[in-house]
């Protein structure tokens, strides 16, 4: 569904992904990890069709932005982190207007929004304008705009953030759920989000891909049985060692 091989965005003299290559498949729900600065949104906007590669090849669906754009957008859900929401609409009226964009007939489209509403709790506040939701209501909001048209992929970036734990829960069953007919790729600072979800996490550190794993795999990397042990050494340690021999090769 996803190939990607040998990917890289630069914005000027900044590289900041660098030989990306992985493949991912339909039924997969795999985390995208890392610290700040790694490269995880700019990855996902040049994987929705927000951002062009400066080198590599992106082949979706076996096709390619560059020759068949809309057949594959018409296939994607995407959320950008800060999701942008028309806030003068009312939860209904938004999700509406989304369905229209994807070209959806009424009835098809008044029944994915009812559907995507129940799955996400978003009954309550289908009438109530954007502007006055709650973090945690913005967000399922965004989600649910996301999978109107019921996506073969769903690219969510930081999906959880500003969710209690109840909200994040009845999330989560929703992506395991959703992603057993479709391929989700979400970002996340949180380790325990791949932790609970039991996904395959892509883990980027300074714009590559330095592991490609399970959290079961991960967690024999850790000296003290905790995935943060084994997050740590895979990032602060490896980019305080690359840190060290660059301040060595300069003198």
């Amino acid at each position: 569904m996803i190939k990607v091989q040998g990917l890289v965005k630069n914005y000027g003299q900044h590289k900041v992904l660098k030989n990306i290559t992985f493949d991912a498949q339909k039924g997969e729900l795999i985390t995208l990890l890392g610290p700040n600065g790694a490269g995880k949104t700019t990855l996902m906007r040049v994987l929705s069709g927000n951002l062009s590669p400066d080198a590599g090849n992106v082949e979706i669906f076996g096709k390619t932005y560059d020759k068949q754009r809309l057949d594959i957008l018409k296939h994607i859900g995407y959320m950008p982190e800060n999701t942008p929401l028309y806030k003068e609409f009312t939860v209904f009226e938004y999700l509406y207007f989304v369905g229209q964009m994807f070209y959806l007939k009424r009835k098809k489209l008044q029944r994915a929004i009812a559907q995507a509403a129940y799955d996400l709790k978003l009954i309550p506040v289908l009438k109530q304008k954007i502007s006055t939701l709650s973090k945690g209501y913005l967000q399922r909001t965004g989600i649910a705009a996301a999978v109107m048209h019921n996506p073969q992929l769903l690219i969510l970036d930081e999906p959880t953030e500003g969710l209690d734990p109840n909200q994040k829960t009845i999330l989560r069953r929703y992506l395991r759920k959703y992603a057993q007919n479709a391929l989700v790729l979400i970002s996340t600072h949180l380790l325990e989000e791949a932790e609970v979800l039991n996904s395959r996490m892509l883990i980027l550190v300074d714009g590559k891909i330095c592991q490609d794993t399970t959290v079961d795999q991960l967690r024999t990397l850790s000296r003290d049985g905790t995935l943060a042990d084994a997050f740590y050494r895979l990032t602060m340690e490896n980019i305080n060692q690359e840190a060290d021999n660059n301040v060595v090769s300069s003198l």
